[in-house]
């Protein structure tokens, strides 16, 4: 039997965050120990995420302090970081100098943009800002589960949710050399994607029964995706991303569209994309159209597309708490201890949301 490993979330009081409880109170092996939150410390959990307190009734926000002292102790633990960019590298950099002079070998996933970039430069010519702990950068491999079959670091930073599903849809296109290294993506998210503080784009009556693009040709998220489908599939390619605010919660929905190098049917896409993730438990590739309904609130992505002979597009489907933040992360820790990579994430979505 495979002994269950101490969890800990970091930066606890987000929809990312209430995502990582929800899955991790089921999870068969891991056990979910404590939950950081400075703003918040001693705070009822089921306070914030009043969904889970049949599950998590007696949990309370702890702060970092107690976080160090679980890692310390424990000779291994599953360390999820959902604290905002340009706040989570230095937490992730106090955690693991403590866990070093301890002897003790946490594993972190870290959910935020900061260690997604190979190189401080890189990081900040996106964000902006000096980099919380540049030092640490080269312990950090950052992709999709689906595109990486081994890992040559200790630790993982997840793509973003918009970036999870533009690769799912697009490295196979490359990898394959089906097209041009010139793709065009329009893609939505719903209102949690923008975090659980209110602002104008999220504000229910400004969103509800509407649909707008934002940042066109300009979204932080390009070269992050960029780089990544890179990583994935060896090849330079141009991304000219458009991303919609869409009047739902969750679930995004992109289509990814390019020139072919040579004719290609619908039915040679669909059979080329399903042979790429074949051994992917989590995409299912389709005649139909996805549709946000058939993966919401689960860890699942759903692909399908067409072409004219000359031009591809490509859609794809996820939940951008789940799959494309919490749910990927907790795949990522399943493979990091040698768990089946199914663990704790084979709810189907519930179809009526």
């Amino acid at each position: 039997m495979n002994p269950r490993t101490p969890a800990l979330v970091l930066g606890g009081t987000g929809y990312v965050a209430g995502e990582l409880l929800r899955l991790l109170a089921g999870h068969p092996y891991f056990d979910l120990a404590a939950v950081a939150s400075d703003s918040q410390p001693d705070e009822p959990v089921a306070q914030f995420f009043r969904h889970l307190q049949p599950v998590l009734p007696h949990l309370r926000f702890t702060d970092h302090e107690e976080i160090l002292e679980y890692v310390t102790a424990n000779p291994a633990t599953a360390v999820f970081s959902a604290a905002p960019h340009g706040v989570s590298a230095a937490l992730i950099d106090r955690l693991l100098t403590a866990a070093e002079q301890a002897d003790a070998q946490p594993r972190v996933v870290d959910i935020s943009a900061d260690f997604r970039y190979s190189t401080v430069q890189a990081y900040e010519a996106v964000y902006k800002h000096a980099h919380g702990a540049p030092a640490r950068l080269a312990e950090f491999t950052c992709a999709v589960p689906e595109h990486l079959n081994a890992l040559s670091t200790p630790h993982v930073a997840h793509p973003g949710c918009f970036a999870t599903a533009v690769l799912l849809a697009s490295v196979p296109l490359l990898s394959l050399g089906l097209v041009e290294p010139r793709l065009f993506v329009a893609g939505i998210t719903g209102s949690t994607g923008s975090g659980r503080g209110p602002t104008a784009g999220t504000h229910h009556p400004q969103r509800h029964s509407d649909l707008y693009s934002y940042n066109a040709l300009a979204h932080r998220h390009a070269p992050e995706i960029a780089a990544l489908a890179q990583a994935a599939s060896g090849v330079e390619a141009d991304f000219m991303f458009v991303p919609h605010s869409g009047p739902f919660a969750r679930g995004i929905h992109v289509t990814v569209q390019a020139v072919l190098r040579e004719e290609l049917t619908s039915h040679e896409l669909v059979h080329a994309l399903r042979d790429y993730y074949d051994q992917s438990p989590f995409v299912r590739v389709g005649g139909e159209m996805p549709r946000l309904k058939d993966v919401v609130a689960s860890n699942f992505a759903e692909l399908s597309g067409v072409s004219n002979g000359r031009s591809v597009a490509v859609m794809c489907v996820i939940d951008n708490l789940t799959k494309g933040a919490a749910g990927g992360a907790v795949q990522w820790m399943n493979r990091m201890f040698g768990h089946e990579e199914t663990a704790g994430l084979m709810t189907p979505a519930p179809g009526w949301t």
